[in-house]
Parts: C-alpha cells; sequence; structure tokens
C-alpha cells in the first residue's frame, strides 16, 4: 500500500470508529483491526471471511468479538448484513443504497442500484405499510449463466 493510500485507509479507520465512540462505543484494537479488514475488502465477506482475516493479524480474537463489533458497527449505520437463502449472511461497509440479486441456483450476488426497486418499495409502502430498505433487500432467482443452463423450473 503507497503511503497515501496508507493515509486514506487510516483517516477512513478513524472516521468510523469516530463514530462509534460518539455513540457511547470503545474503540478497540479488535474493533480497529476489523474496520481495517472492512476497508480493504469491499464487498461482501461472511463473518467468517472476515474473523479469518482479523485472526490472521490478531489470532487472539474470538469469533463472538468480531460477531458483536459486526452487530454494533451495523446498528450504527456503518456496516450492512445481506441475509439470503443462500449461504451465510454477508457484511460489507454502508455505502450508497443499492440491492442485491441472489442467484437460488449457484448462490452468486449481485449488486444492483437501490432505484431497481423503487417501485417495489414505494407499492409495498403504500399498500402495506412496509418499509424496505433497499440497502439490505435481496432479490433471489435465477442469474443468467444458471437461467441459460437449466429450466425455471428446477
Amino acid at each position: 500500500m503507497t503511503s497515501a493510500a496508507n493515509r486514506t485507509a487510516t483517516a477512513a479507520t478513524e472516521a468510523i470508529l469516530a463514530v462509534v465512540r460518539n455513540h457511547g462505543g470503545r474503540a478497540t484494537p479488535a474493533k480497529r483491526i476489523l474496520v481495517a479488514v472492512l476497508l480493504a475488502s469491499p464487498g461482501h465477506r461472511s463473518a467468517e471471511d472476515i474473523a479469518a482475516a482479523v485472526r490472521a493479524q490478531a489470532p487472539d480474537v474470538a469469533l463472538t468479538t468480531i460477531y458483536r463489533n459486526l452487530e454494533e458497527l451495523e446498528r450504527l449505520s456503518l456496516v450492512d448484513k445481506t441475509r439470503t437463502d443462500h449461504g451465510p449472511a454477508t457484511y460489507h461497509l454502508a455505502a450508497v443504497a443499492h440491492g442485491h440479486l441472489v442467484c437460488g441456483h449457484c448462490g452468486s450476488m449481485t449488486e444492483v442500484p437501490g432505484e431497481l426497486f423503487a417501485d417495489l418499495t414505494a407499492t409495498a409502502y403504500q399498500q402495506y405499510g412496509f418499509i424496505i430498505e433497499p440497502r439490505r433487500f435481496a432479490a433471489v432467482g435465477r442469474c443468467a449463466g444458471c437461467a441459460t443452463r437449466s429450466p425455471a423450473s428446477e
């Protein structure tokens, strides 16, 4: 990592930890490493994958500590947790609103702009009073590759 990139990553880590402190949390060494791991690997990762990366730097950090820290960061809207029918929940740093298209056949996940679900979001609210959070929304179906390889009735 270049010196400028390192400064940017450090500044981003400090900004995230400042939000934690402003909400009464502590900026522990384990949390600092977790945030650095999330910053270094954009995209969706399971808690176990994140734990492996954290433990590569700090082998004594317990999995329960990682889960607690992820839950705290999610509660503060710093991390998004995406649950799907296929595989474990995944985590990633919160970003602009987006949804997920998840293939129920192969498990691939594609991020799509939150606007893709705008009509569904509006209808769910207008007709049912239900608020969809696009950044946590996953539509399950079949990806293009699986759709061409196998019939939809499977």
